[in-house]
């Protein structure tokens, strides 16, 4: 059973936002899925297009840093930063906060176009992922038909790497639900109205997240 600090967080939203009650349940299991891999060491990597690809470097800046919550450094952590130099270490030791391991293989412009010049642009985001992933690590595909042909390319890769894979899409969720191990259906067919509900739910994730690793949250 979830804890009732976390849970808090998709009470809310769902008071908020009615309509993502039918799919809860799919909300708090992606939700189950990327701290587990976090609490083992992994890592969360995102890709979507357009739209899409904003919110890819939405979440990764929400995960990267603090979010609510300042999350500051550990004492452990500070005093290895200050062996190294005491000076550097300190300041350092300031500036620095707390974060979750999460790539948005979106912005990566030398990279992408160098493989979409020199081999196929299709494919730059299943080349990322190919080269990122480690067992244990989760995907999340973010595409509102659940058919983009980059993100199926890239889901393909990260399951084959051992990763998780979640898509996170439309009402339909298109091949790309068909393909992932986990399915986030958002309750609309309009592609600007699902990317409406697309940051509320991730939202909600980040929080969640921020207040497991971050809030004291056992």
């Amino acid at each position: 059973m979830m804890n009732v600090n976390l849970e808090k967080h998709i009470d809310l939203l769902v008071k908020r936002y009615p309509a993502l009650e039918d799919i809860r349940r799919s909300i708090e299991a992606a939700y189950e899925c990327m701290e587990r891999s976090f609490m083992g060491g992994g890592k969360l990597l995102i890709a979507g297009n357009g739209g899409s690809a904003a919110d890819c470097e939405h979440i990764a800046g929400e995960l990267m840093k603090g979010f609510k919550l300042r999350r500051e450094l550990s004492p452990k952590e500070k005093d290895a930063l200050c062996s190294v130099d005491p000076e550097l270490g300190a300041l350092l030791s300031e500036k620095l906060q707390g974060a979750l391991p999460c790539i948005s293989l979106v912005n990566h412009p030398a990279l992408n176009t160098a493989f979409l010049n020199d081999v196929d642009g299709l494919f730059c985001f299943a080349q990322q992922v190919y080269g990122y992933t480690r067992k244990g690590d989760v995907f999340l595909g973010i595409s509102t038909s659940g058919n983009s042909k980059n993100i199926l390319y890239a889901a393909a890769a990260a399951k084959a790497k051992g990763a998780t894979t979640i898509a996170f899409t439309g009402k339909s969720g298109g091949k790309l639900a068909e393909l992932c191990e986990l399915s986030v259906k958002l309750p609309e067919n309009e592609t600007y109205m699902i990317q409406e509900y697309c940051l509320p739910v991730y939202h909600c994730w980040c929080l969640m997240l921020e207040d497991k690793f971050f809030g004291g949250i056992s």
